[in-house]
């Protein structure tokens, strides 16, 4: 779902913002009406033309009077229309940036996470003895990697670092197994953040009340208005030239018509659309995601959906469910139920299985020796001083 705002989006914007551009400077994004002398000399034309498109129009109704004070023209100005291709640019990046944080800060969680998902794609092209020997290689990899990244040393803040991230899933600690969880969680809040910024930029930068853009839209459809220019994307401006003639300096009041702005109309009305659907769907994927991490009971059924796949979870007794238990939440954590998910939507279910599997028999086979050496000691009988 992360691919609709930073791909898809992105690439969306991109090729609008391309379009705007060629249009803008291949066509004629505006056409003035000239006094009869300047029709004389060629050139006069496309010096007023060029002269208007890069000092800005003013907006003022059909029947209504040209203001006489110079400073009310200013204040009619319409400042955006040369801008909105690097707009649309910035709005891309904008949209990339989650992502960008997320490809810099997640390999510091301590695991290549591309590599493995790369990995765990690859076994579906592989032959059954070399598919195995992958599943092992990952599956020792992600072993090697839960167990390194665990607090050796306990002490009260230790213990107050483990119980925070127990409840709080922003909290980022490749100790207590939170780093990818909580860095993907402020990941996605970025993409919500970002998608509802927007619309605070565009209402900056276009001078007007974007955030309402679309319902007005809605409004208009619903009463059967035409579809026709309105203050937002004017068609008819006026641009004041001064031309300076020997001493004398005359100021002329020239008419334009904006063909660029009928489509950046309809480019503002699709992006609107858009991003008001990308910020539902952010927010509520946020919030299923929100759910899926505090909740515990989400991680313990995700991981036993595996091993009832593969066959180990069907007659669990009491102490095998202690020990599965321990298992998820105490050996995998969430950061290795993340991992665990995003080789799932990146991969198969069926790679998934089996190394869910492997870890569960490498587990088994620990506890066991634990437990064989040390019945006697009584320090490894509290959670607080071992996690598994």
């Amino acid at each position: 779902m992360d691919r609709l705002s930073h791909v898809i989006t992105v690439v969306l914007i991109v090729i609008l913002a391309v379009v705007i551009t060629t249009a803008q400077f291949a066509g004629e994004p505006i056409h003035c009406w000239h006094p009869a002398e300047w029709k004389k000399i060629d050139w006069y034309e496309d010096y007023v033309e060029n002269y208007c498109w890069i000092s800005n129009t003013y907006v003022v109704g059909f029947y209504e009077a040209l203001p006489t004070n110079i400073y009310d023209r200013k204040d009619r100005e319409i400042t955006y229309y040369q801008w909105i291709p690097l707009v649309l640019l910035l709005q891309a990046f904008l949209f990339k940036c989650p992502n960008v944080v997320w490809i810099m800060l997640h390999s510091q969680g301590g695991l290549n996470l591309k590599k493995m998902v790369k990995m765990a794609d690859q076994t579906q092209l592989l032959d059954p003895v070399q598919r195995q020997d992958t599943v092992e290689n990952m599956a020792a990899i992600l072993d090697k990697w839960l167990s390194n990244e665990r607090i050796y040393k306990w002490n009260r803040l230790a213990v107050a670092k483990k119980r925070l991230s127990r409840f709080c899933c922003l909290f980022c600690s490749k100790r207590n197994g939170t780093y990818l969880s909580g860095l993907y969680t402020t990941v996605k809040i970025l993409y919500l953040a970002n998608v509802i910024g927007q619309f605070f930029i565009l209402n900056s930068f276009m001078a007007m009340n974007y955030t309402v853009y679309g319902f007005e839209f809605l409004n208009s459809l619903v009463d059967n208005a035409p579809w026709k220019a309105n203050a937002r994307f004017p068609l008819v401006t006026f641009c004041d030239i001064e031309i300076r003639q020997l001493q004398n300096l005359q100021t002329f009041t020239i008419q334009c018509v904006l063909p660029i702005n009928l489509f950046n109309e309809k480019v503002f009305v699709f992006l609107w659309f858009w991003m008001f659907f990308v910020a539902i769907m952010s927010f509520v994927k946020l919030l299923g995601w929100f759910f899926t991490v505090i909740l515990k009971r989400h991680r313990s059924q995700y991981v036993r959906k595996y091993l009832q796949i593969a066959g180990t979870a069907d007659s669990f007794t009491n102490f095998e469910r202690k020990m599965f238990h321990r298992f998820a939440h105490d050996y995998l954590r969430e950061d290795g139920v993340f991992v665990l998910r995003t080789i799932t939507n990146n991969a198969t279910d069926l790679v998934t299985t089996d190394i869910v599997a492997n870890l569960w028999r490498r587990f088994q086979d620990r506890m066991t020796a634990k437990s064989s050496t040390n019945r006697t000691s009584t320090g490894e009988t509290t959670d607080e001083k071992h996690d598994y």
